[in-house]
């Protein structure tokens, strides 16, 4: 059993933390607001702050929205950096940017700790099931410290490189599922308006080449008209801001990455900010004045 630490009991944080205290360890967690009462009567111990929170335990677990999130988390008054002590390790499985990153470890480490960068990919859905990919950036050794913690909350566990490497990994990651998104968007859309049936048309292309995740269930959420959030446009929109400014930096361009986020910020023109991601499509629609499934 080990001291662990958890800040940031959100949508993703409530259920991974969940697995943690399933898992038997102690758990310290702070977070904004009350924290859910399945945590308390499961053992979670209420901390006053992070810096009690570190204090307190061996492993700290990150999981806010941004990264001034876990700037503020880690080194406001009070913040985890003032409770913690040589050889603790800080996981931040929060999405942020691979620069800031960076810059966080280093500031970690010059207090004796050690860093990873450990964002994740599934939802809450993912969350919930323990079923998340985690991209880890940091050192090997406290890799494989973390890794049988991290094998509680998710499968697909990969060590990627050093620190900003799992950031990174994240970023590039949310480009492939927007850019999938707009093309599943896209092809249902043509569909629809030539008059075909788009609940048959994914049928047919999900038993050959284009067959995707992002096709199987936000194919079926255009269809259906689903866009209540597993994931909300305004969180892409700001993974999307990391790409293209990340993107900025290094002098690389990505067009369709820039396509996709305007097509996201119509969305939120239009009151979607709090949409499904799938709701992208709705922007597409609007461009085409038809709805997928109306009558062509």
């Amino acid at each position: 059993m080990s001291k662990l630490g958890f800040v940031g009991l959100g949508i993703m944080g409530a259920p991974m933390a969940a697995h943690l205290l399933s898992a038997g360890h102690e758990l310290f967690v702070n977070t904004l607001g009350p924290v859910p009462e399945t945590l308390t009567a499961a053992g979670a111990t209420v901390c006053a702050n992070g810096k009690d929170v570190a204090d307190r335990s061996e492993i700290v677990f990150i999981m806010v929205p941004d990264t001034p999130d876990v700037e503020a988390v880690l080194f406001s008054a009070d913040g985890v950096a003032e409770g913690l002590s040589a050889g603790k390790i800080v996981v931040d499985m929060s999405s942020i940017s691979p620069v800031a990153t960076k810059a966080f470890a280093a500031r970690i480490n010059a207090l004796g700790c050690t860093y990873l960068d450990a964002p994740v990919s599934g939802g809450e859905v993912g969350a919930k099931a323990a079923s998340l990919t985690i991209m880890v950036g940091g050192p090997e050794a406290a890799f494989e410290t973390v890794k049988p913690l991290f094998a509680v909350m998710g499968k697909n566990i990969t060590l990627v490189g050093d620190n900003g490497a799992g950031q990174t990994t994240k970023v590039a990651n949310q480009i492939i599922v927007a850019l999938t998104i707009e093309a599943v968007g896209e092809a249902l859309l043509l569909a629809s308006k030539a008059g075909a049936d788009p609940a048959k048309v994914r049928q047919a292309l999900m038993g050959g080449f284009a067959s995707s995740r992002i096709l199987e269930v936000h194919g079926q959420r255009m269809i259906e008209r689903n866009f209540d959030p597993g994931f909300r446009i305004t969180l892409h929109q700001k993974d999307l801001n990391l790409a293209l400014d990340t993107a900025r930096a290094l002098g690389v361009a990505l067009p369709n990455t820039g396509t996709a986020q305007e097509l996201f910020n119509a969305c939120a023109a239009h009151d979607g900010a709090a949409w499904d991601h799938s709701g992208m499509v709705r922007a597409l629609e609007l461009l085409a004045d038809h709805e997928i499934g109306q009558t062509a």
